[in-house]
This record gives structure tokens, C-alpha cells and sequence, in this order.
């Protein structure tokens, strides 16, 4: 598998079902905000409904996916975020509250498949948002958009860092490839 150096934001969720909606929402706030101030170079937004394949065709060989979906736990506190990384080549399991999401298959199921076809991201971050309501109708309720904001600014964050770190790792390589002076030659002596 060949990652690449760019980034993707995938907002999963369904507008239509009330706070599934959180992750279409932290995308329009991105893009919003991108007007203003550009998201770094090769940094990719887009929404999806959940179906494992378009997820995984999604993020795969991206160097940094980072997923926003909406969770239902049995006692959820509308609005509280939870931030899960998965440990690269470990097997993906959550901590904290179990998630429990509006799809036929989940996110930790879907990325449990990644992880055995070899279809993930070189780094993936998730964001879930509890929500109170997923019935039908538009609209987050008060609690959850009240987390949209600080979230989008997070994964803005998590976006610009990758990027820095992309950076450092090119400069790095590239000085790699310059002239070295040895250890043994003495100061003042010609190389």
C-alpha cells in the first residue's frame, strides 16, 4: 500500500436524521472557514453515508484520515466529543464509550476491515459526536451544534500538524541527501 503525503476529512452521517448530521456539518463549517483561510496543501473534504466500501475507497492511502460521525451510547451526553487513534498496525478497538452508530455496519467494524485488506489511511483520528436524536428531520439539536464549532477547530488542528510534520519529513529527506562532513576530520581541517 502507497500513502500519500495528503490529508481527507470525511464527514459521516445523514442530515436527514436529526444529530447523525454532525459530520456533514463539521464539513460545512471546514469549508466555510477554508474561505478565509486555506486548509493546508492536498487536504481533501468530503461527506459520506457510511457504506464501508465508499469509506474505505475514501480514506485509503491518504497520510492522515480524519472521520467526524455522530454515536448513540445508551447513556449519552449530547454534545461530548470522544477522540480515538487507533495505534497503527494494532488491532482497533476503542476506548471509552462504546460506540454505537446509526449505520448497518459501524465505524470500528469498517475499520477493523481496513485493517485486514490492508485499505487504511497511514494515520487515522475520529471524532465522535453522542447525539440525542436520529429520527427523521434536519437540524442538530442545541447540545451537539454547540460542538460543531470547537470541533471543527480541532481537526483543523489535527489538519495543519500532519501538514508541519509532512513538511519536517521532506526537509528531512532532502538534507539527507546532502554533503556530510565525517565525524573524524578535525575542525579547521579540509573535508
Amino acid at each position: 500500500m502507497r500513502t500519500s503525503a495528503g490529508a481527507v476529512v470525511v464527514g459521516v452521517g445523514n442530515v436527514f436524521r436529526r444529530d447523525d448530521g454532525v459530520g456533514p456539518a463539521v464539513l460545512a463549517l471546514l469549508e466555510e472557514r477554508a474561505r478565509a483561510r486555506p486548509l493546508p496543501h492536498g487536504t481533501v473534504l468530503r461527506e459520506c453515508d457510511g457504506d464501508p466500501g465508499r469509506l474505505l475507497g475514501l480514506w485509503e492511502n491518504a497520510g492522515l484520515a480524519v472521520v467526524v460521525d455522530a454515536c448513540f451510547p445508551p447513556s449519552a451526553h449530547p454534545g461530548r466529543v470522544h477522540r480515538w487513534c487507533p495505534v497503527p498496525g494494532a488491532t482497533p478497538v476503542p476506548t471509552g464509550t462504546r460506540r454505537h452508530s446509526t449505520h448497518g455496519l459501524g465505524l470500528l467494524e469498517t475499520i477493523r476491515l481496513a485493517h485486514s485488506l490492508g485499505r487504511k489511511p497511514g494515520r487515522l483520528v475520529v471524532y465522535a459526536v453522542e447525539g440525542a436524536e436520529r429520527h427523521l428531520g434536519t437540524g442538530l439539536t442545541p447540545s451537539v451544534a454547540r460542538a460543531v464549532l470547537p470541533l471543527t477547530e480541532h481537526v483543523e488542528r489535527d489538519l495543519v500538524r500532519h501538514a508541519e510534520a509532512v513538511g519536517r519529513d521532506r526537509r528531512l529527506r532532502a538534507g539527507a541527501g546532502g554533503t556530510r562532513r565525517s565525524a573524524s576530520v578535525p575542525s579547521g581541517a579540509p573535508p
